[in-house]
């Protein structure tokens, strides 16, 4: 996967430049690597939101991590944003409970942000084995959803800390998210499910 490089330009160019940054990051994604790099912009005029509103969360999270990167590194490093219809959603582990307060102020700095949701657990009580575990768990749901096709994957954010999924975005129905669950559920090694999807 793509290593994430993310440089700290100021001036009206910035939302630019970490857009297309965040686009090339997205090609490194399951549903990227399904479909070919380059089809950032095609995935995002598919989704719920549309190219508009897609372009809007993809701005918002540039400047969140924007924001992060300037504060800290290692909170920027440690961080995980996801944005859906301006509800950004924090998830990893950090140091300390400043810096899950730091991560919250900074996100809410950026435009367009109408509501932040803080999941950011104190380090760390995991071993390298529980991280390893985190990947797997976060590599099977994506992998399972995107092959279901009953379950619009594009709509959808899964991040995984702790044995703890958190799932974030739009589903088309309450079914769609039922079946979504219950693909998570199934899934080795899953502790918990925090559930951010909004129906459509």
């Amino acid at each position: 996967m793509m290593q994430r490089k993310f440089i700290c330009f100021t001036g009206r160019f910035l939302p630019l430049i970490c857009i297309s940054i965040l686009f090339a990051q997205a090609a490194c994604s399951p549903v990227g690597l399904a479909v070919g790099a380059g089809a950032s912009v095609v995935r995002a005029s598919q989704t719920e939101r549309g190219l508009k509103g897609s372009a809007e969360d993809l701005q918002t999270r540039a400047e969140v991590l924007h924001y992060l990167f300037q504060k800290d590194v290692d909170l920027f490093s440690a961080v995980s944003v996801s944005v859906t219809q301006g509800r950004v959603l924090l998830t990893g582990k950090v140091r300390g409970p400043k810096d899950r307060i730091n991560a919250t102020k900074l996100a809410w700095k950026a435009t367009g942000v109408a509501e932040v949701i803080n999941e950011l657990q104190i380090i760390d009580r995991s071993s390298i084995a529980d991280q390893a575990k985190d990947i797997l768990i976060n590599k099977s749901v994506q992998a399972r959803l995107l092959v279901n096709q009953e379950i619009k994957f594009i709509n959808y954010s899964v991040d995984t800390v702790n044995g703890t999924v958190y799932l974030f975005g739009i589903a088309q129905s309450h079914e769609e998210l039922e079946r979504v669950i219950a693909v998570v559920r199934q899934t080795n090694y899953v502790k918990n499910i925090v559930n951010y999807v909004t129906i459509k």
